[in-house]
């Protein structure tokens, strides 16, 4: 195997802490007694500091090798553990709270920890939920005391070290962390990273994203946030649940990016929208801002146009798409995006831009068969619905202990892996890539096959729908489609009116037509993240109940 003496992110920190010692690297918002505080570290120090974690790891008896699941609010202990954790070869297990206890148990079960870090409420969680009690030997809590565990500040004042630590070399695909999937779309699995894929994603933050060394990046999500670090940028933390963005309080985003003077905004749509919303109604302005970057969900027309409001003329929102097995993927910004409205409503998919570079985009025929090896045959001509399949240095080749998954998903192509998306799309004769919805969300009939996001585009234009979602029901032992309607507005005038209406919408567009049955839902069940991604697997299981009354 080629080895890479530099596979380890944390040279780029060590490089940063060299050059820019006294640059701002990290800053930590907090309400106390509704005041805001911060607190500040710089390169210089966030790199020592996570030096002494190494060496003290490694000196209570942690390796190179071993797992650790971190379970750690961002903050500056998060920064410094993580990159100690690379320093030392100690895989980190990054998992979003978020996802719910049963699946949190289960991604423990699966990736078999050897050390479980994390805030004194993850001990208490996991001594009541007994996560990773098979195989965890040692507990550290951080920010409070040694009850749950051996406490991290004091084991760094018992094996001190002022040398800097030699960081371990990995090669190029040796594991370097787990992070699991949100399992908003599916069961959470754990994606295996190299350095090599961090690497990928830093160069292209750097080439696509024109990220430069000295910028303040205000994140709000704590992987992201990582990069900052990694690419001389100053990560500016504010004070709000990562795994629930939509409870935010826009007014301390507002503050932060204010006193730092913040170039980078990393939000998903969801926040985005809130953002711009609470902006609008104080006449607010974000001037330091250069590019807001918006990935995990499509980004809605409207939200885009409110937030642009904000920032001066021509800053760029970037939508990227991706995923946590290849992220990202491609991307479009705003001005372009908001071309593309016209296509979107009338059905045409949503337009996640052109590839990044080094990336190679393919749409192959949809089908749930194990396709091991690659074959140019393989490709779909544009404007051909097919699932998405990507190839590129920042794609990952296998998931943690899931063979069959990892059969299911990845393709060989001589030394190199493609990974299939499970999202359907098409390619336009430019070479721009079109969402159509998740494989799973596709309702197959005996006549013709229905696509998400196409099909409840257009009944979104509707003005008393607020949102729809496709799912299948069986009526006769046949599969049809139907659409689940929320609605903008409680009172409608009539029902049958308003299904009349939507039917005749229904029949003017190829993507539709066939469409009978509606049903209204008075709340979709959506995931807490991005408040955008619709559990239409529950959807379904509630119209069925509708409609065999």
């Amino acid at each position: 195997m080629h080895t890479n003496r530099q596979a380890n992110l944390c040279r780029h920190l060590v490089n940063a802490a060299t050059h820019t010692p006294h640059a701002l690297a990290v800053a930590v918002q907090k309400k106390n007694f509704n005041k805001l505080t911060y607190q500040e570290i710089n390169f210089a120090r966030l790199n020592r500091y996570s030096d002494q974690i190494a060496y003290a790891l490694n000196q209570y008896g942690l390796q190179s090798g071993q797992k650790a699941v971190l379970m750690v609010t961002p903050s500056i202990d998060f920064f410094a553990l993580t990159f100690a954790l690379f320093k030392a070869g100690i895989v980190p297990i990054l998992v979003d709270p978020g996802m719910g206890i049963k699946n949190l148990k289960q991604c423990f079960n699966e990736a078999k920890p050897d050390i479980f870090i994390g805030i004194p409420k993850a001990h208490l969680a996991r001594r009541l939920l007994g996560w990773g009690k098979e195989t965890v030997k040692h507990n550290i809590t951080v920010a409070g005391s040694s009850f749950w565990g051996s406490s991290l500040q004091r084991l760094v004042k018992k094996y001190k070290s002022e040398q800097p630590y030699s960081m371990v070399k990995l090669a190029d695909k040796q594991m370097a962390a787990i992070l699991f999937t949100s399992g908003s779309t599916g069961t959470p699995k754990g994606v295996v990273y190299s350095h090599a894929m961090f690497e990928a994603q830093i160069n292209i933050l750097k080439k696509d994203y024109a990220i430069a060394s000295g910028e303040r990046d205000l994140a709000t999500f704590p992987l992201f946030s990582l990069f900052g670090p990694a690419l001389g940028m100053a990560a500016i933390v504010p004070d709000m649940d990562a795994s629930k963005p939509i409870t935010a309080n826009p007014n301390h985003i507002f503050a932060a990016i204010a006193k730092y003077q913040c170039t980078n905004l990393f939000a998903n749509p969801a926040l985005m929208d809130l953002l711009g919303q609470a902006g609008l109604k104080q006449s607010l302005k974000l001037p330091s801002l250069k590019r807001v970057i918006s990935a995990g969900a499509p980004a809605t027309l409207p939200a885009i146009k409110c937030f642009s409001k904000l920032l001066n003329h021509n800053v760029p929102i970037l939508n990227s798409y991706g995923a946590t097995e290849s992220l990202p993927i491609s991307k479009i910004a705003s001005e372009q995006l908001l071309q593309t409205g016209t296509v979107t409503d009338n059905g045409g998919g949503i337009c996640v831009g052109l590839p990044v570079d080094g990336v190679e985009i393919a749409i192959i025929k949809i089908t749930e068969k194990v396709i091991s090896d690659w074959d140019d045959k393989l490709k779909l001509a544009a404007y051909e619905i097919g699932e998405i399949v990507v190839k590129g240095p920042q794609v990952s080749e296998s998931y943690f202990c899931r063979a069959q998954a990892t059969e299911q998903a990845k393709i060989h192509d001589g030394g190199e892996i493609r990974h299939r998306m499970g999202d359907l799309g098409y390619l336009d004769q430019s070479g721009r890539l079109w969402m159509c919805g998740r494989k799973a969300h596709a309702v197959n009939c005996a006549a013709k096959s229905y696509y998400s996001i196409p099909c409840e585009r257009i009944f979104n234009t509707h003005p008393s729908v607020k949102r729809s979602a496709l799912v299948a029901v069986t009526t006769d032992k046949q599969i049809q489609p139907l659409i689940c309607i929320e609605l903008s507005d409680k009172s409608i005038e009539s029902k049958t009116k308003l299904f009349n209406e939507l039917r005749f919408i229904a029949q003017r567009h190829a993507q539709t037509a066939g469409i009978t049955e509606f049903l209204i839902h008075s709340g979709f069940p959506m995931d807490i993240r991005h408040n955008a991604k619709i559990f239409r697997e529950k959807l379904a299981v509630w119209a069925q109940r509708q409609i065999d009354k």
